[in-house]
């Protein structure tokens, strides 16, 4: 296969590795793979995306064989990155850039950063303050659910940082833990009329929402390797916040001989 050729399909493969990377559909991966092949002059391209690889076979107009895999592990969302990665294709698909300059602007969008840790952080706990109101919560509880929102967001972060990847159940038993240990800390010291809605409120940060809801389109898009693969992870997810609660709570009853909520 020509060089312009490999070139292209390359292209396609790490669009789509981005894509898979930063949690999108698996219909969306296929669907910017195939755009991007066919806006180069790539006709004869099949895709077969699931949630933790990608598979790319092309043939050219002499008959010669393209074939490529990725593997790419289940990560975090990166929206940025996705809607990044959806404008480009469509600016190809409209001429915009050729093969060399979609290149350069693939490699800017792989090193995009996400937002800064302390907006971040200020996010978790204005989303926990607003879950603890909605489910009844006062002022106090708000306050409480957003201190316990945005020391969990740093507990996250630092997580993040390590040099050897930590694994997501226990990154999630350790969050689930600790923003219990929080929610039952400011109550104790009387910033708060309702642990349970603090610690409902607090928790939400670490609730997989992205991850369910596109296990559920993949589901409906027929993909039901890629969505039962997703809805497993949101599921292990769930365990890992689950068992740190209810350690947690274990030790608090233990330990003090009175109830958590």
């Amino acid at each position: 296969m020509e060089n312009y050729d490999k070139e292209v399909l390359d292209l396609a493969m790490e669009a789509g590795r981005i894509l898979l990377d930063a949690g999108a559909e698996i219909f969306r991966v296929e669907e910017t793979i195939q755009r991007i092949a066919k806006a180069f002059g790539i006709e004869k391209c099949s895709t077969f995306v699931l949630s933790t690889g990608i598979f790319i076979t092309a043939e050219n107009q002499e008959g010669q064989i393209y074939a490529s895999v990725k593997h790419i592990p289940i990560s975090g969302a990166k929206l940025h990155r996705i809607a990044a990665v959806n404008q480009l294709s469509r600016e190809i698909v409209e001429g915009k850039y050729s093969v060399k300059e979609a290149e350069e602007k693939l490699e800017v969008i792989k090193h995009m950063p996400g937002k800064r840790g302390i907006v971040q952080m200020f996010a978790s706990g204005v989303g926990s303050g607003s879950f603890c109101y909605l489910l009844g919560g006062n002022l106090e509880d708000m306050a409480a659910a957003f201190l316990s929102g945005f020391l969990l967001y740093a507990l996250i972060l630092g997580f993040g940082k390590r040099e050897k990847r930590t694994s997501k159940i226990v990154t999630n038993l350790a969050g689930g833990f600790c923003v219990s240990f929080f929610a039952v800390l400011f109550y104790r010291l009387g910033l708060g009329n309702a642990p349970g809605s603090i610690l409902v409120g607090s928790v939400m940060p670490l609730v997989p929402g992205v991850s369910l809801v596109n296990a559920v389109r993949d589901f409906a898009d027929g993909d039901y390797i890629g969505g039962g693969v997703r809805f497993l992870d949101a599921l292990m997810v769930a365990l890992g916040i689950a068992m740190g609660v209810g350690i947690m709570y274990f030790l608090y009853y233990n330990l003090t001989g009175g109830i958590l909520l």
